[in-house]
């Protein structure tokens, strides 16, 4: 089976945040517009997936899995799940690692929490490029303003806002896009609801073009020719902002931020679009760093179809099938039945068969590529942290840090019975 996307047309990313600021309804609203607007994995009938994620909303999906793959706008997300309680656990390192971005979400009404500071740090540590999505706006108490001086603050970081709320608590209807100058209004609160664009307000309308200034001396500062322009009062254009919108992304110049309500369905879409225009593609991000088995010496692993074959096990599920192991491909193309070296342990595996996670199916595939994120079946041996290679040209990458246990125990059965 040949490449569908383009490296350049995916996106690794995460959604980090602190318990309860709404991560699992960002996610599950992710899956059902994406879902919806496209087909997911084989070629459904829209409605076929529409009846899926139906019956779940009662019960509000969870994503099980560890990683998800849907479509958004042609390219290709795998979103990574990182856990919402950081006790500084191995969980949310492992999931850093194999991101190439990130999303932060705020409780509109709490603004950032501890939590989110510890994740901000690890988000930090790794270098991951992060927007920030202000969730919530519906809530009582909600407030975008506080959300931004808490960013500023408490995470000593440097928020640009790219979209302003349309009212708030209650009263929430929409958003201002402040690269557009339009106004997003969402027709009602159910599940899938239609949204247009408007013009602004007459009451939020200096507001607006307050905050798009800020934004547009905020992007004029990382390009040279930009800052011309700006300083010579020559309108900047919009595909120049976005392009410099993802040049501060990945730099982490300054971090933009977004608004909505994702359990009232608002402003979820418009988040799509920012992640696939601002969060970085594997390309975008320096090869990975690992160490050559033969020589001792440090190697690296481009993002390319072309180079050896690497790829890390970040996490291990049972399943009915029997355990699943997720592994990102940072280089080289896996097939069915290739037979593996983990290079950490010195054991050789077989791939047995290899799926890609959806919202609600899995796909078994043949063959994967660089950037891919799947989850193979049948490995023996593998745990999490372990590098698989070429036998041929054997690499480990960057190992894992494993922070130390705090409270050791041992657990023995008490009658034979039970041991057995």
């Amino acid at each position: 089976m040949a490449r569908t996307h383009e490296l350049a047309d995916y996106r690794n990313f995460g959604i980090m945040a602190h318990i309860d600021a709404g991560k699992t309804t960002v996610t599950e609203r992710i899956l059902f517009y994406s879902g919806k607007s496209h087909k997911i994995g084989e070629v459904h009938d829209g409605a076929a997936t529409m009846d899926f994620m139906e019956q779940e909303q009662e019960r509000g999906i969870t994503i099980t899995s560890a990683a998800t793959t849907t479509i958004w706008n042609g390219k290709r997300c795998n979103i990574i799940d990182t856990p919402g309680h950081v006790d500084f656990t191995i969980e949310v390192e492992r999931s850093l690692r194999v991101l190439d971005g990130a999303v932060c979400v705020l409780d509109s009404n709490q603004g950032v929490e501890p939590q989110t500071e510890t994740v901000w740090r690890q988000g930090d540590k790794y270098a991951v490029p992060r927007i920030v999505f202000c969730n919530k706006m519906d809530k009582t108490g909600a407030s975008f303003e506080q959300c931004i001086k808490d960013i500023k603050e408490r995470l000593g970081a440097r928020p640009v806002p790219i979209q302003l709320p349309i009212g708030a608590e209650a009263s929430f209807k929409g958003i201002i896009d402040l690269v557009r100058m339009k106004a997003v209004v969402w027709d009602n609160e159910e599940l899938g609801a239609k949204f247009h664009d408007e013009e602004i307000p007459a009451d939020l309308k200096d507001a607006a073009d307050q905050a798009r200034a800020e934004m547009i001396e905020a992007c004029a500062e990382l390009d040279d020719q930009a800052m011309d322009d700006y300083l010579n009062g020559i309108e900047m254009s919009n595909d120049t902002i976005k392009r410099l919108l993802r040049k501060a992304v990945l730099n982490a110049s300054f971090f933009p931020v977004l608004c909505g309500s994702a359990f009232k369905n608002k402003g979820v879409q418009p988040l799509l679009d920012a992640v696939v225009d601002y969060l970085p593609s594997p390309l975008d991000r320096p090869a990975i760093k690992g160490i050559d088995v033969k020589t001792g010496g440090e190697t690296t692993r481009p993002s390319s179809d072309t180079e050896p074959l690497a790829l890390l096990a970040f996490k291990l599920m049972d399943d009915q099938y029997g355990i699943l192991t997720f592994c990102r491909i940072y280089s080289g193309t896996l097939s069915k039945g290739t037979s593996l070296l983990n290079s950490t342990r010195d054991k050789t595996e077989r791939v047995g068969r290899m799926v890609l996670m959806h919202a609600n199916n899995r796909e078994e595939i043949s063959d994967a590529y660089a950037g891919d994120i799947v989850a193979l079946v049948g490995l023996k041996e593998t745990r999490t942290g372990d590098t698989l290679c070429d036998a041929s040209k054997a690499v480990i990458l960057e190992k894992m840090e494993f922070p130390e246990p705090v409270i050791e125990m041992k657990v023995e059965p008490k009658t034979k019975a039970d041991q057995e």
